[in-house]
């Protein structure tokens, strides 16, 4: 599914309510209605023209695979991804993503423009690029199936030490703006 977080985007708009029915009888209960981070693939567009607090909707869903509404925590479908595009930070009606949120993507880059020839052919031919031309590659539960075989990966505790001074030596690094958090 797809989302264009806009200023105005509110995060219910992402997680889904409840609402309030009426049966023909009269009876009233509440329902609830998902809204599209109920989804294996979410393709956030322009993350950062939302607001920090509905930026922020997406944070435990990210990290947890699951969402809190109403007092109720429900779990997302499997696999749950997230892929998102941002507006440069310099661009007026954006907000910065904090480093908590842009700490639960694995790549952060940066594209840029494409070359005058993929410009050309996309404006000549705007059909010849869709998503239907993308082979599938993976099913979900095979993806899944790959995730779990990462968590039964054994690490020596020598070659964790190693890397646990690697992420520490980031943070003293005066060449990075910000080094590794204890996520990375």
């Amino acid at each position: 599914k797809r989302i264009q977080f806009t200023p105005d985007l509110m995060p219910s708009d992402i997680l889904g309510a409840e609402v309030l029915d009426e049966s023909n009888s009269g009876k009233r209960s509440f329902r609830f209605i998902a809204g599209p981070v109920f989804a294996q693939l979410l393709m956030a567009d322009e993350i950062n023209r939302a607001s920090p607090r509905t930026q922020s909707a997406l944070l435990e869903a990210m990290n947890d695979g699951q969402v809190s509404i109403d007092g109720k925590t429900i779990p997302l479908p499997e696999p749950f991804l997230v892929v998102a595009t941002q507006n440069p930070q310099d661009f007026t009606g954006t907000f910065p993503l904090p480093e908590s949120q842009l700490d639960r993507f694995m790549v952060r880059m940066r594209i840029g423009y494409p070359p005058p020839s993929v410009e050309t052919r996309l404006m000549l031919d705007p059909d010849g690029d869709r998503i239907e031309a993308v082979p599938a590659v993976l099913n979900p539960q095979s993806l899944v199936a790959l995730q779990r075989e990462v968590d039964r990966v054994a690490v020596d505790g020598a070659l964790g030490t190693y890397l646990q001074a690697l992420i520490t030596a980031t943070r003293s690094t005066p060449t990075l703006a910000l080094g590794a958090s204890s996520r990375a």
